[in-house]
């Protein structure tokens, strides 16, 4: 991502865009759940959509854990290298190392991270 503002831009419009098509679907699912009788021509139409967004909710949850991965496993990675280097004596990868280790804390307070242990 060498044009991250460019790319950040383009993202934003892409998932403003599918919020915006979701907004669209998801009135005609629910008209079609909550109709007491549907003919043949809308009980197809109701399968299809939920099957559609089952699919949608599937690829949510797999970006979903990527981020998650990429954002804090690969952070968790790169903190316990740098906490090694320090304590080597790395007094670059010591500060580098606390500066992560507050970040850690805040999102951790905030609830942006979860504590399994």
């Amino acid at each position: 991502m060498e044009d991250f503002q460019g790319n950040q831009g383009e993202l934003d419009k892409e998932l403003e865009r599918f919020i915006e098509l979701l907004n669209q679907l998801l009135p005609k699912y629910h008209s079609l759940l909550k109709k007491e009788q549907l003919d043949k021509a809308e009980l197809v139409r109701l399968g299809e959509i939920e099957h559609y967004l089952l699919g949608v909710n599937s690829k949510i949850m797999e970006i979903k854990g990527q981020l998650e991965q990429n954002l804090f496993g690969k952070s968790l990675d790169t903190y316990y290298k740098l906490k090694l280097k320090a304590i080597d004596g790395d007094p670059h990868s010591r500060l580098k190392m606390e500066k992560m280790r507050d970040a850690f804390s805040e999102a951790l307070q905030a609830g942006d991270i979860i504590n399994l242990n």
